[in-house]
């Protein structure tokens, strides 16, 4: 409900312009109560893919892992704002709060790989490659309209890139 107020206001007065007492009086709650639900406006779009990172279990294989994000990925907040980026006026915000994220994953399978037994160098930049693999996915996935097929399908394409030889 949150993040649905929200997307409505960024896409009517921008992102920047949409304070959290707009986004609660759009959505029916007091100011006050939005911070029950999120500590701020950002985190309504990031919500989903965070609370994947945070639930993920890196006792999997590093590939499993990242796999388990995307698993059952509807789309959401997250995938609007990509999609209406310029609309929302969001781009810098996207940018810096996807950097977030990417360094999130990418911890997330360093430390599935140092498991796995490899170097902890090798493990930090193949786990960089995998946070920027399902970064890249999302971005694709909502770029085609997200639900016109699973994120899964363009998380594939994007983890395949990593297997493919160096030209």
């Amino acid at each position: 409900m949150l993040a649905e107020a929200a997307c409505e206001l960024f896409l009517e007065q921008g992102y920047e312009a949409t304070n959290v007492g707009e986004i609660a009086q759009r959505a029916g709650i007091a100011r006050s109560s939005f911070f029950n639900y999120a500590p701020g406006k950002a985190e309504l779009l990031w919500r989903s893919l965070d609370e994947r990172i945070a639930a993920a279990d890196d006792s999997l294989p590093a590939r499993e892992v990242i796999r388990s994000l995307a698993s059952g990925f509807a789309p959401d907040a997250l995938a609007l704002a990509l999609a209406n980026a310029e609309a929302m006026q969001i781009e810098d915000h996207l940018e810096r709060e996807g950097a977030l994220r990417q360094k999130r994953v990418a911890d997330l399978a360093a430390r599935a790989l140092r498991r796995e037994g490899a170097d902890p160098l090798v493990a930090q930049v193949r786990g960089g490659a995998y946070g920027a693999a399902v970064l890249a996915a999302i971005s694709s996935w909502a770029a085609s309209g997200a639900g016109s097929a699973p994120l899964e399908a363009h998380l594939d394409r994007a983890l395949a890139v990593l297997e493919e030889p160096s030209r």
